[in-house]
């Protein structure tokens, strides 16, 4: 009997702790769920990050973009990253695949220093899914010098880690085959116009040297830098030093292709 009597007390002492946590949980998934609804992106500051994603109780996944675009802080492919991001998320959000367990969020590093530090973080942009209850792990962080940040890669990436499928939709951009009529159109006008001179088409020393300049083109790294979107350079979000070569093996920047170019010269 005095055992029961016990036990009986010890329930009813934890029961408060226990619905305590249910109702801050339950309030973090409405107020996320709120700020989806309206942006599909929830801006964090460190605040927030400390209690909708670093304090529990937490029984969801988020991805979290770290970024830097303040112009102040010269982070060129934080603007591209941003948008591939924000193509993802709106997919995500008016899709049958969105619930309240998985949340898209962002923290500028203006907002949030705090969250840099505690993240062990000094360069922008950087993707981090975390996962319910849990920190994240190395394969939680998004290597995008190996697959870029294209929201393709994210989507695919996002699957992996958190196992959910998301249809990537873009919104249709005409500006390209636009450009592509105005000079194709400007190509058959020019010809039209010099029909009766077009021995140029038949010089070898002409297409030797169209050859000769794309074979530089390819091999100097510029189409690479064009497939990964690479910035100019790279520009420290907390000391502000401004670098022209990447740290890692597998990405590079604009201007580290032009010194690498003359050095081999």
């Amino acid at each position: 009997m005095k055992q029961f009597i016990w036990l009986f007390f010890i329930c009813i002492c934890t029961l408060p702790n226990v619905l305590s946590k249910e109702d801050v949980l339950s309030e973090k998934i409405q107020q996320l769920t709120d700020w989806s609804l309206k942006k599909p992106i929830i801006r964090l500051n460190s605040e927030r990050f400390k209690h909708y994603v670093k304090t529990a109780p937490r029984n969801y996944s988020m991805i979290i973009m770290l970024t830097a675009l303040s112009p102040s802080r010269s982070c060129g492919i934080c603007k591209q990253a941003q948008d591939e991001f924000q193509i993802v998320a709106q997919s995500y959000r008016y899709s049958s695949a969105f619930t309240n367990k998985l949340f898209f969020a962002m923290v500028d590093f203006d907002d949030g220093q705090d969250v840099f530090q505690y993240l062990k973080l000094n360069s922008a942009p950087v993707f981090i899914h975390f996962p319910p209850k849990m920190k994240p792990k190395k394969n939680d962080f998004m290597d995008i010098s190996r697959s870029g940040f294209s929201a393709e890669a994210q989507a695919k990436w996002i699957h992996d880690r958190a196992d959910v499928h998301i249809h990537v939709f873009r919104p249709p951009n005409y500006s390209g085959f636009l450009l592509v009529v105005l000079l194709v159109t400007m190509i058959g006008g020019l010809l039209y116009i010099k029909r009766n001179s077009l021995e140029f088409l038949y010089n070898p020393v002409v297409w030797g040297m169209f050859i000769i300049l794309a074979i530089l083109i390819c091999i100097s790294g510029q189409i690479w830098n064009s497939i990964r979107g690479s910035p100019f350079l790279h520009r420290n979000p907390q000391t502000g030093q401004i670098g022209l070569f990447s740290g890692s093996s597998g990405y590079q920047f604009i201007a580290e292709t032009y010194v690498v170019r003359n050095f081999e010269r």
